[in-house]
């Protein structure tokens, strides 16, 4: 097994934990399950391919951040996460605004992760085709969450109001794509600190 920084250990312990006490007397138990999930199918998919492909410690921080967004949204639901009443109460905001940190965050993160997987496999080289190419998985990425939400909706149908988080705003899925698109745009700016982590691996 490949040495791995204190940092990443750190960042594991801390996650887990996060992720069990999440689960203990969630909002609902249905919504926490279908929040959590992504967060659970990345961390087995990234052990899978753990000795051919091990993230840098700067994605791998970035990843953990992004699980502990979702394991809030999962507990409290998105609609009623403590942090997003403060933000509103603070700026006298009209609803409780946490889920779109998780739609910039779905954007965000995976920025980074698709950069490092077509950079480090020489799938694609520096320059305008990959900053494209990379908020064009970005976007699909989230259209296809998306997707999921109105499947689960379909489904589940009034059940499925506290995954939703819609909070009535008849534009909710449009916001949240524009959030995914914003969140790619601005990990692109963080480019060269990424080939900085890129070059340590």
């Amino acid at each position: 097994m490949q040495n791995v920084s204190k940092l990443f250990l750190v960042f594991a312990v801390v996650t887990v934990i996060f992720f069990v006490l999440s689960g203990v007397k969630p909002f609902d138990y249905l919504t926490w399950v279908l929040e959590v999930v992504p967060a659970v199918i990345g961390a087995v998919v990234m052990a899978y391919y753990w000795k051919r492909f091990r993230v840098t410690d700067l994605l791998f921080v970035l990843i953990c951040i992004h699980c502990w967004i979702l394991f809030l949204g999962g507990h409290y639901t998105y609609a009623l996460t403590p942090p997003g009443f403060w933000v509103r109460d603070l700026f006298g905001l009209t609803r409780n605004h946490y889920d779109r940190l998780g739609h910039f965050a779905q954007g965000f993160v995976p920025a980074f992760l698709a950069r490092e997987i077509l950079l480090r496999n020489n799938i694609v080289k520096k320059g305008p085709w990959l900053q494209f190419i990379v908020v064009s998985i970005c976007l699909g990425f989230s259209a296809f969450y998306e997707l999921i939400e109105f499947s689960v909706a379909v489904i589940l149908k009034s059940d499925s109001d506290a995954f939703l988080g819609t909070q009535g705003d008849v534009w909710d899925t449009q916001k949240d794509m524009l959030l995914a698109l914003i969140g790619s745009l601005t990990a692109l700016c963080f480019s060269k600190w990424h080939d900085r982590a890129i070059a340590k691996v």
